[in-house]
């Protein structure tokens, strides 16, 4: 499947990337806001982004995304069960 989505010509040069970085950018950063809305694993996100899983797993930072999101109560339960 293919999403078109029309930008201004001129938005790569004014964010500095080629065409193609640009693209990959907007995907990866559709991935991970769909794997932050908990829409997609992991797994999915990276193939989404079409980047390994490790590798989508390593750039969650650049967005200030959380690998694991727990809620305090979930952590203390999970340290208690541990």
């Amino acid at each position: 499947m293919h999403i078109h989505v029309e930008v201004p010509s001129s938005l790569p040069d004014a964010l500095q990337c080629t065409p193609e970085a640009f693209a990959q950018e907007a995907k990866m950063a559709m991935a991970v806001k769909l794997y932050e809305m908990k829409r997609l694993s992991s797994g999915m996100a990276a193939t989404l982004a079409g980047v390994s899983r490790v590798t989508f797993i390593a750039q969650l930072h650049r967005y200030g995304v959380p690998l694991i999101d727990l809620s305090p109560a979930d952590l203390e339960s999970d340290v208690a069960n541990a």
